[in-house]
């Protein structure tokens, strides 16, 4: 059978490899065309369509500024499905432009599944009635996701989160080395510009300490140097963002899904978020939510640290900082990470996911 897979940011692509390795599991003939990166890469042995170095755009300005590369992406990717002729468009997250493919491929009489559910429940309700007009087969990763759509009389297929099968799989031996306190900007340039030069000022704050930036596998290192080139006890790496999450005694976060992975991986953090101030602005009149991390979404209360717009600030962060690397504050977190795993369940997830997708195209 012949798939067609569209992810268009960096943690799209690591579930998008996962997913593909268990499709091909269970259709061993199963022919794979893809948007994403380097992880979908290496589970399909050939490039993808569209690179994801070349789709992340975050926010409302940063999605107007670009509209014209968005334009042209959606017509490539359309007229590629029809050429492709697939059995199923599997689309994963990336909502923006998923939803536009959605409603193209159900109209074309394509089956579509989507994995990682929009978050309608965050904003743009209104939206379900396109997920049941458009969507085939929806499949949700967080349990409360289940509710939302009873309530909006749509049934939906849960399969547990994916992240859960990537930490089952880590190598959780201990570093030798000197823990460090991880730094994990984002995987977009927009945000890292925001978040970068004020999460390396902890270096000064916290001199004794050792940091480690887990720079995004969709950009070049030339693009870190001009911010650290002046902390001596700053180091970058690539390829390793989950072992930096493991062996971490603590960890500045930029909101999402990297917030959750550090969560998984018993690194108590702080998450922060910054910005522009057009697209904050639509976001606090547009969001019906309480916190922007999926682990306190998920808990349903503040577990973690949230230093969002403003509040986000040396001085903030520093005594945030303080706060994770000792006393009550740590033990809190860890306790309360606990409680996280309990609500989330058992691995497989991929897995299970890959058997609804498969079923759904010999149905």
């Amino acid at each position: 059978m012949r798939y067609y897979l569209i992810a268009g940011e960096a943690s799209g692509d690591m579930h998008g490899a996962n997913l593909i390795r268990e499709i091909k599991a269970r259709d061993q003939s199963a022919e794979i065309r893809y948007w994403g990166g380097d992880n979908m890469k290496a589970q399909t042995g050939h490039a993808p369509v569209k690179h994801i170095k070349d789709l992340a755009f975050m926010g409302f300005v940063e999605v107007l500024l670009n509209i014209r590369t968005i334009l042209r992406n959606l017509k490539l990717c359309k007229n590629d499905i029809e050429e492709f002729n697939p059995d199923i468009v599997v689309l994963i997250d990336y909502p923006g432009f998923n939803l536009k493919i959605a409603e193209f491929a159900h109209n074309k009489g394509f089956k579509v599944a989507y994995y990682i559910s929009p978050q309608l429940w965050a904003w743009k309700a209104g939206r379900v009635k396109k997920i049941k007009a458009w969507v085939d087969e929806m499949i949700c990763i967080l349990p409360f996701e289940v509710d939302w759509y009873k309530q909006h009389g749509l049934e939906v297929s849960y399969v547990g989160h994916p992240l859960l099968d990537v930490v089952a799989s880590f190598n959780h031996e201990a570093d030798s080395g000197h823990p460090p306190v991880a730094i994990i900007p984002g995987s977009r340039k927009q945000e890292i510009k925001k978040m970068l030069p004020v999460m390396l000022k902890m270096s000064d704050a916290f001199p004794e300490e050792r940091f480690v930036i887990a720079g995004a596998p969709a950009i070049d290192k030339s693009f870190y140097t001009p911010f650290i080139s002046h902390y001596n006890n700053v180091e970058l790496v690539f390829g390793q963002t989950h072992q930096v999450m493991h062996q971490a005694k603590a960890a500045m976060v930029t909101s999402g899904t990297a917030t959750l992975e550090t969560a998984l991986f018993d690194t108590p953090e702080v998450v922060c978020y910054y910005g522009s101030a057009i697209s904050f602005w639509l976001a606090k009149r547009l969001v019906k939510v309480k916190f922007i991390s999926l682990v306190n979404l998920i808990l349903d209360r503040e577990l973690v640290k949230e230093l969002i717009q403003q509040e986000f600030n040396h001085t903030n962060l520093a005594t945030e900082l303080h706060r994770l690397l000792e006393g009550d504050k740590r033990n809190n977190i860890l306790q309360g990470y606990k409680e996280l795993r309990n609500k989330l369940g058992d691995a497989g997830a991929s897995g299970r996911a890959a058997a609804v997708i498969v079923g759904l195209v010999n149905a």
